[in-house]
């Protein structure tokens, strides 16, 4: 769908960059700037910068970079024409469509639609007295869940039917080929008709912040089926890695600290009972998203995974990934009850309340299973759990987090502060060695441009490519080196380039300018994916930070350009062709001076 430049640029006009970023990360400001922890990396010292002079962003860590619509690209994982949907109903702005346009391909908004309905259509055969018996007797009789509380969350029952809900969604107007997409139905391969998706399954409706449905949780009540749950694969409006199970609800109640759980039957029992600050990932492992979206909304999350040794794993994985954002962690230790709900259902909410204020650190976690694994009253024992509680240690970030864990374990163990500082500082000085020999490989690689994933071409014409990416540069940035190459006053085309990356960046540029609304970097997200925007912006913002830009370095590195490609060419080109090439080329430098007189 081609979106009017006229509406983009209305958009843009009523979309501040700041308040849009502002929104998804906390940023202090820098001076004219606004600096902040990046979003779609995990870092310890701010990287990420807002310039709200040119409305743009960009991370010096990971080099994601670009406009307003590209941070929406990044940020909700849409592509250009959603992003600008996305921002159209944030500021306001109505996109003109045609009936063909609606019909053409599956947007974000009419997979809400279909989640809508079939929200609603489960909920409704959850409380048909013969359909949603089963579902409700199970909710009721098995889990003690409330109606209020079944209603609240929009809990629904999908018949054990093979019909049912593709029979209403066609009724509505919706195909086949949509429905599967949006992960409501299969397609048989003996018959090709479409088939229900989730059958005879409790149904968890999973919203987003916005109020949206967006996908479903499905839990087997007949105990036919192998997957006891079933969840919504990523669509064009859901990623299992961006959202979390009651987000909706415990956003309002969580300042202070989130409850992560592994299971939504957790979450609506903690919810129920008083515990409006739970949620839980959905059928997939805690992801560095997961950790970054939380971080917008408490300061600590306490982990109440089930108490076997599969949660328990999963409480290790969890605790380094929340390290990455700063989170606080605490481990709910829950004897008795192998998960939240269970445990309330035996001992009360007033004795969760109580289990939750006396939740381990993440450290005295670790520190009680390590000592589990070893009888430290041998001594070769002691020494590998020392050994292991150093290598623990050596990796917390904090000098003076360092110096409490090292005398929690000279308590526990019988060990001197000193000999286990000096265990702690060695293994230390081990990793900071290998990261920085890690760090010189990849500085190495970056200098010869291998392993550039957005201009793999780069590497094998270095002189060429650096030359391309000022000119790249100067062109996103000033209006008058895009006349001067337009007017041929600089002569540079399309074929001046060697890598197809600027080639493709310098054809869209100039086919921008050309255009009849002029040249905006908001127009390159139609053209660029987040990762390429990310790069260009990157380029401008190289050239932006220095002082000579005028029209002496663009013609240098035209120049410049054009001499690595003629030293290319004659390179590849067999050996007399070689040589005749280079022949000519010396000729049109020799008689240059004159010509230009």
């Amino acid at each position: 769908m081609r979106i009017p430049h006229e509406v983009v640029e209305a958009i843009k006009d009523r979309c501040d960059i700041v308040d849009l970023i502002g929104s998804y990360v906390t940023l202090r400001r820098a001076g004219s700037n606004y600096n902040g922890s990046c979003p779609f990396h995990s870092e310890k010292t701010p990287s990420f910068t807002v310039f709200p002079d040119s409305q743009s962003f960009f991370c010096f860590g990971c080099e994601a970079g670009g406009d307003a619509f590209t941070f929406i690209m990044r940020s909700e994982n849409l592509d250009y024409p959603n992003a600008i949907e996305f921002l159209a109903k944030r500021t306001g702005v109505d996109i003109p469509r045609s009936a063909e346009e609606e019909k053409r391909g599956l947007s974000r908004k009419r997979v809400y639609e279909m989640n809508l309905i079939a929200a609603r259509f489960f909920r409704e055969c959850l409380f048909d007295p013969v359909l949603g018996r089963e579902g409700m007797a199970y909710l009721q009789e098995k889990r003690g869940l409330s109606v209020p509380v079944i209603r609240r969350f929009g809990l629904g029952f999908a018949p054990n039917d093979f019909t049912a809900l593709v029979t209403v969604l066609k009724k509505e107007g919706y195909t086949d080929q949509e429905m599967k997409e949006a992960f409501l139905c299969g397609i048989s391969q003996k018959s090709g008709r479409a088939y229900d998706y989730f059958r005879n399954r409790i149904m968890f409706p999973v919203i987003d912040t916005t109020g949206n449905v967006v996908a479903f949780s499905g839990r087997d009540v007949g105990g036919d089926s192998k997957a006891k749950y079933l969840n919504s694969s990523d669509t064009p409006g859901f990623q299992k890695r961006k959202h979390l199970y009651a987000l909706n609800f415990a956003k309002n109640h969580c300042a202070d600290e989130l409850i992560l759980c592994e299971g939504n039957m957790d979450v609506v029992a903690l919810h129920a009972a008083g515990f409006e600050n739970a949620v839980a990932s959905l059928g997939t492992a805690l992801t560095d998203d997961h950790a970054r979206i939380m971080a917008k909304y408490t300061k600590q999350v306490i982990l109440a995974y089930d108490s076997d040794e599969a949660g328990q794993r999963a409480a290790h994985r969890a605790m380094a990934i929340f390290a990455k954002v700063g989170l606080d962690v605490r481990i709910l230790q829950m004897e008795g009850a192998k998960d939240p709900d269970e445990y309330i259902k035996k001992f009360g909410a007033d004795r969760f309340r109580q289990l939750l204020k006396k939740s381990s650190t993440g450290f005295n976690f670790k520190l009680q299973t390590v000592l589990s694994r070893y009888d430290v009253t041998r001594p070769e024992e002691k020494i590998k759990a020392a050994a292991d509680l150093c290598e623990i240690i050596a990796r917390v970030y904090s000098a003076a987090e360092r110096e409490v864990y090292i005398h929690a374990v000279a308590d526990q163990l019988g060990i001197s502060t000193d000999s286990l500082q000096g265990d702690v500082e060695r293994i230390r000085r081990q990793h900071i060695k290998a990261d920085q020999q890690q760090q010189s490989r990849q500085a190495h690689l970056t200098a010869m441009n291998l392993g550039d994933k957005i201009n793999p071409e780069a590497a094998g014409s270095v002189q060429a490519a650096a030359a391309e990416d000022i000119i790249i540069g100067l062109m996103l940035l000033y209006g008058e080196h895009r006349k001067a190459i337009r007017s041929g006053v600089v002569p540079l085309s399309s074929d001046s380039f060697v890598t197809a990356f600027n080639r493709r960046a310098f054809e869209a540029i100039m086919a921008l300018e050309a255009g009849e609304g002029g040249f905006d970097f908001a127009f390159l997200g139609e053209f660029f994916s987040p990762d390429e925007m990310g790069r260009l912006a990157k380029l401008e913002q190289k050239r932006r930070a220095l002082t000579e830009n005028g029209t002496v370095v663009l013609r240098g590195a035209a120049e410049t350009l054009a001499a690595a490609k003629e030293k290319k060419a004659v390179k590849d080109a067999p050996a007399m062709d070689g040589l005749q090439m280079l022949l000519e080329g010396k000729r049109k430098k020799i008689k240059r001076p004159a010509d230009e007189a």
